[in-house]
């Protein structure tokens, strides 16, 4: 036993990394060795095999010439048997795992365009919506826009007394919406996962006191929209053309498209 234990103490001393990744490729290997036999029904093969290696280990032990001659030459030979025999079942195996690489990468790459589009998706968005609202200022044209980060507003009370539009964002879809002659241009658009969900909406307004007292109702509303949820409401002033951003309960005032470009794509970088 003590012998055993100074073995076991001797072996573990010298055991290092390397060494566990060589007993792991080990193993896989056996692994796939013996599903490829069982997969291909091919026992007796299996067994001839384990007989052939089990002679040539016992003919080196006893010093068997003879024997160990054969079985060498027999194992030698076997292996190219084998290829032959299964060439088919072989080359079809490596397919299959050169399949799941190629498959894995696919996916991988694929998830990265998906990342990137949405990326892209969302600037484009972001440029739509700056574009829109600076035109608006520009012909003293009210709005509010109301954009969604984690809290959903598609399922809050924001849209019941709305209109789902469910469209793309563009610079005419949102000038049109917000048209003083249009039957929706009072309300709040709603932007939900890079869409214009719904137009039309009338949002709450906010029970702070202390706000200034010149401030309209779309501003109103669009201070209440972020006291409720973590949303960013981007706001027109009809009466002056100036751009205000609600954010958080906070009103920031006096933007222009490249200031309002810097501070949205600030506030949705992570969303």
């Amino acid at each position: 036993m003590e012998k055993f234990l100074n073995t076991l103490s001797f072996v573990l001393k010298r055991f290092e990394f390397v060494d566990v990744i060589d007993i792991f490729l080990v193993s896989v290997i056996i692994y796939y060795f013996i599903k490829f036999i069982r997969e291909r029904r091919a026992n007796k093969l299996a067994i001839g095999v384990v007989l052939v290696i089990g002679l040539l280990l016992f003919s080196e032990w006893l010093d068997m010439q003879a024997m160990n001659f054969l079985t060498s030459n027999i194992a030698q030979v076997g292996v190219v048997a084998i290829l032959i025999v299964f060439q088919q079942e072989i080359r079809s195996a490596l397919e299959q795992v050169g399949g799941n690489s190629i498959k894995t990468l696919k996916h991988t790459v694929s998830s990265k365009d998906k990342e990137k589009s949405k990326e892209n998706a969302k600037t484009d968005s972001i440029t739509s919506i700056c574009q829109a609202v600076t035109e608006l200022s520009r012909d003293y044209t009210g709005a509010l826009i109301v954009i969604e980060r984690d809290a959903p507003l598609t399922l809050g009370g924001a849209i019941k007394n709305g209109t789902v539009v469910n469209a793309d964002i563009c610079v005419s879809m949102l000038k049109n919406l917000f048209f003083n002659k249009a039957p929706l241009h009072d309300g709040a658009v709603i932007i939900s996962k890079n869409r214009i969900y719904a137009a039309g909406c009338i949002l709450p307004n906010t029970d702070n006191k202390d706000i200034q007292k010149d401030l309209g109702t779309r501003h109103r509303a669009a201070i209440g929209m972020s006291e409720n949820s973590d949303a960013i409401s981007v706001v027109v002033s009809e009466e002056t053309g100036t751009i205000s951003i609600a954010v958080n309960g906070e009103l920031h005032r006096n933007y222009d498209y490249n200031t309002l470009k810097q501070e949205l794509t600030s506030l949705l970088s992570k969303y």
